[in-house]
């Protein structure tokens, strides 16, 4: 089972140095973030979900969107981030790793409480920094002509490659 990344939203743009200097409107934000969360699940093969406030909105009812990589949950209105969170991470079988993103005192003291393991919004943004140059530099090497695809493939693979070749 993959582990799990629950990351507080706005929380996280609260703490994004880059937003704040450009100061992009909150839906920019929005997606800039979601944008970084979708390639940062793809890299790390954790199952991310990002969690937005409804709190102060209007939506009558919690608003979940699926995309490749990433689910995105809007709260319904009344409902915190926080208490999404918590709610979702107590319903999660013990066995099955949890990090939650957050800069909230409080709600890093619940997390742990449930055997999740918590994250500052500042370590999430220097995690996915260090994810995405990381996953340059390998785009890199593999444009490069540096890693072949023969010389990725398994013994099995490449014993059946053979094959299909002298076959011709």
């Amino acid at each position: 089972m993959k582990p799990i990344l629950y990351v507080d939203g706005y929380n996280v743009i609260g703490a994004w140095p880059e937003a704040q200097r450009a100061e992009w409107p909150l839906p920019e934000s929005r997606d800039r973030l979601s944008q970084l969360l979708e390639d940062y699940a793809g890299y790390s093969g954790q199952e991310v979900v990002l969690v937005f406030d409804g709190h102060h909105g209007d939506r009558p009812t919690v608003t979940v969107e699926q995309r490749e990589a990433l689910t995105v949950v809007y709260t319904a209105h009344g409902q915190t981030a926080d208490q999404y969170i918590e709610f979702t991470c107590g319903r999660l079988p013990v066995y099955r790793e949890v990090r939650v993103a957050t800069s909230d005192q409080l709600e890093q003291t619940m997390i742990l409480g449930r055997g999740a393991t918590r994250l500052s919004s500042r370590e999430l943004l220097n995690e996915l920094a260090q994810t995405r140059a990381k996953g340059r530099q390998q785009n890199t090497q593999a444009s490069s002509g540096r890693a072949k695809l023969f010389s990725t493939l398994n013994e099995e693979q490449r014993e059946r490659l053979e094959k299909l070749r002298r076959q011709r």
